[in-house]
């Protein structure tokens, strides 16, 4: 049973915080699904990380291409994602269920925290899930430094 990580956003925006989480996850040998709320934003985020240049060479997809199923990390705005994810990387307020982060590895939840209507989701979300049971970690980078902040331990 997974975790959900909350991502609380203040220093960095998600084009630069989302690929340092994708090179961790990775790491792990996950495979990963970034889900959004709007197509437009997905097809930008796809064009950043084609943009981090050689070093930080992240290999993923847009969904709709030919090979979903085999793509490291796809970047969508459906829940039912064809990749087989270990991980689901959440932005923009795109629903997370309780049964998303229990069979999930990890479920990591990023949020702008200058939107107030972007952390009043992230606060309905945290209640929605760790009431339901889940295992949740509260991460702010407000310091400079991400430093975990709360954490709940889940059924």
């Amino acid at each position: 049973m997974g975790a959900a990580y909350f991502y609380h956003l203040t220093q960095a925006p998600v084009d630069v915080t989302l690929p340092r989480l994708l090179e961790k996850a990775r790491g792990a040998g996950w495979r990963i699904v970034v889900r959004g709320t709007n197509s437009e934003r997905m097809a930008w985020l796809d064009e950043k990380l084609w943009q981090q240049g050689d070093a930080s060479f992240l290999a993923h997809g847009l969904e709709g291409g030919p090979h979903d199923d085999l793509q490291p990390i796809l970047l969508t705005t459906e829940v039912d994602a064809a990749n087989e994810a270990a991980c689901l990387m959440s932005i923009d307020g795109a629903v997370v269920s309780p049964q998303e982060v229990q069979a999930s590895e990890r479920v990591c939840i990023l949020f702008d925290g200058y939107d107030q209507d972007a952390v009043a989701y992230a606060r309905t979300q945290w209640k929605t899930l760790t009431d339901a049971g889940c295992a949740a970690q509260y991460w702010s980078e407000e310091s400079g430094a991400w430093e975990k902040k709360a954490e709940s331990g889940g059924d």
